[in-house]
């Protein structure tokens, strides 16, 4: 389990989060919605240390978190991946290879055998037939996959996606949406989702939390979202330009 506790964060004189309070189960996809510059992407980075918050605290399953050292926070990080808005492939290297250099790194395995692991990845998002591709040749929702699956091979308890979808055609996009799905219901992987892709929102998560300015706004199911009669909540999942929403 994930815990935000009164969780708060300003940079400057600019206060980006103030109390927020989440939990999130195992094995859920959970989404963080709302505008952008909401503070969407600086919660999750709070989990794997890449910023620090002036108050509250974090926990990961009973472990408090926030107060970790760099050095402490490496055995965070190998629980949790992070699948970031750019795929971030090195075009120089085929599919295959971009998936095994983490196995060779962290795992310390030879060529052959971070090759093979790194295959039965490729498989898991429904890649393995362009193992052997350069990541320029694929389209983006397909290089997408790849760094999912270059994120697996550290076995993650956790994935923190950071909007995966942005950018993506929509065959592309739900095909993301389904893959995040699978991680969850098949590997009962805990996937962590910030987006404002509605029909991800709609189709994929187990439970929603939305920011607006700085604090939690609403947190429930799909259904909770569609039934509210919050005119912030109204606003954003229906897209209008004319509401409270500044």
């Amino acid at each position: 389990m994930i815990r935000f506790v009164g969780l708060s964060k300003s940079f400057g004189s600019k206060s980006v989060l103030d109390g927020v309070d989440v939990s999130i189960g195992k094995g859920e996809v959970f989404f963080i919605i709302g505008q952008s510059g909401v503070g969407k992407s600086v919660l999750i980075k709070h989990l794997i240390g890449l910023l620090r918050p002036d108050r509250g605290e974090i926990y990961l399953d009973d472990q408090e978190i926030s107060r970790l050292t760099e050095r402490q926070y490496f055995a965070v990080r190998r629980r949790c991946g992070m699948v970031f808005q750019h795929s971030t492939l090195f075009d120089s290297l085929t599919c295959i290879e971009n998936v095994a250099l983490p196995i060779r790194k962290h795992k310390h395995l030879g060529k052959k055998k971070a090759l093979v692991e790194a295959r039965k990845r490729l498989e898991q998002v429904h890649m393995e037939e362009f193992a052997e591709t350069f990541p320029a040749a694929l389209g983006d929702g397909m290089r997408k996959r790849v760094a999912i699956a270059r994120t697996l091979t550290m076995d993650p308890e956790f994935v923190l996606f950071d909007e995966p979808t942005t950018g993506l055609d929509p065959v592309s996009a739900r095909r993301v949406d389904v893959l995040i799905r699978e991680l969850a219901d098949r590997l009962h992987v805990t996937c962590v989702v910030v987006s404002h892709d509605l029909t991800s929102i709609f189709s994929i998560a187990d439970r929603i939390v939305m920011l607006y300015k700085g604090k939690v706004r609403l947190l429930g199911t799909r259904d909770e979202f569609r039934r509210s009669a919050d005119p912030v909540v109204r606003q954003f999942i229906t897209g209008s330009a004319e509401g409270p929403m500044e």
